[in-house]
């Protein structure tokens, strides 16, 4: 198979250098070329045809962002990945570019401890960021392509909300790589009506989570926020994890409440929505639904399953709607689904079944051993 072929685009001259040294040790990866601000990256891929690009955000003549919205009408299914600094403005500047087409985003190495350190880990956290987006582009193609099962997925459903199920009382949504994107449509299409709190964790590192939250919150009738020790889950309100902690729920008295734990990552992320997805269901049982979006690896694959046990529902993004089909593609090929749908009717399908629930476990608080009624 051919190598995959990337341009990097920095106005900083070591920069380019240390990242085309990193993607250099891995023989899948061609560097094709290098750009130091976004004019003259928008000249070079049409000459280098690049498989996937890299972006710095703050660069003269043509900043990252404006970059990415002068490409995408030209250039709708090449992968952009930011490379964007760890800080109030690089969270900005990210959330913009991928508010305007970028596909994913890594931080630059700050204090890493020498060159050689930074090298490790920008081959960490770009190299399967690039091998993934490179290769669903080849299967995918122009959107609107059929898959890699040759079906159109973006109305494929599995599953459907059952006679006499009971209505959920809270929704836990898990997302990754896309994961602001599919947020950004998602979130505000929710009623303000809500009756039923939102808990979510989306893999991103501390500062950008309080920015998420606060860009969410002012394009949505709900109100968003990123969670805090104690914070108390009410209806009405979308909790975000912060980044470096894994947050998990647990009962105090009547109220249900945050906490957050600086544990082990797991499937080498914090916050993890695994973690959150096993503690939801431990509080709320049956009477959990789970959201599984866009997003590279495993994590929420085994939260999935302890909601499955525990007689919860999961809801999961469709392939053609995804930047990543890894998270939610391994939920449905486990069989944990219980409905496939795009992006676009996610919140219209949750709506319908925090509404239209029916049974013996009406109210909308989580009773004190509803999990141990899970198979009732």
């Amino acid at each position: 198979m051919a190598r995959i072929r990337v341009l990097i685009v920095d106005d900083a001259v070591v920069v380019r250098r240390l990242v085309a040294d990193a993607l250099a040790s891995d023989p899948d990866i061609e560097v094709v070329g290098t750009a130091a601000n976004g004019r003259i990256a928008l000249q070079k891929i049409s000459q280098v045809n690049p498989d996937v690009v890299t972006m710095d955000i703050d660069m003269p003549e043509l900043n990252g962002i404006e970059a990415v919205r002068a490409l995408r009408p030209l250039h709708p299914t090449l992968p952009v990945i930011m490379f964007s600094t760890l800080t109030e403005r690089g969270g900005v500047g990210t959330l913009d570019a991928l508010a305007a087409g970028a596909s994913d985003y890594v931080t630059k190495p700050t204090h890493a401890g020498g060159i050689g350190l930074a090298q490790q880990q920008v081959r960490e956290e770009l190299i399967p960021r690039i091998k993934t987006l490179a290769a669903r582009r080849r299967v995918w193609g122009e959107p609107g392509g059929t898959g890699s099962a040759g079906v159109p997925l973006a109305r494929r459903q599995v599953g459907a909300p059952v006679m006499g199920q009971v209505r959920p009382a809270i929704v836990a949504i898990g997302v990754s790589t896309g994961g602001p994107s599919a947020l950004a449509i998602l979130i505000p299409a929710l009623s303000a009506s809500l009756q039923v709190p939102v808990v979510i964790v989306q893999h991103m590192p501390a500062l950008f989570t309080r920015l998420l939250a606060d860009r969410l919150d002012a394009s949505s009738g709900l109100t968003v926020r990123e969670a805090t020790a104690g914070m108390v889950i009410e209806p009405g309100t979308v909790t975000i994890a912060p980044g470096d902690h894994h947050m998990t729920l647990e009962r105090r008295g009547l109220h249900v409440c945050v906490a957050l734990n600086q544990s082990p990552p797991e499937h080498s992320c914090r916050p993890a929505v695994d973690p959150l997805f096993r503690s939801v269901v431990g509080v709320y049982g049956r009477r959990t639904l789970a959201v599984v979006l866009t997003g590279m690896g495993r994590d929420g694959l085994r939260g999935c399953s302890a909601i499955r046990d525990g007689g919860g529902q999961t809801l999961v993004q469709d392939e053609a709607s995804s930047v990543v089909w890894g998270m939610p593609g391994l939920v449905v090929r486990s069989g944990l689904a219980d409905k496939v749908l795009p992006i676009s009717d996610m919140a219209e399908e949750i709506m319908q079944r925090v509404s239209a629930g029916v049974g013996r476990d009406e109210t909308m608080v989580a009773a004190p051993g509803d999990v141990g009624r899970a198979g009732a």
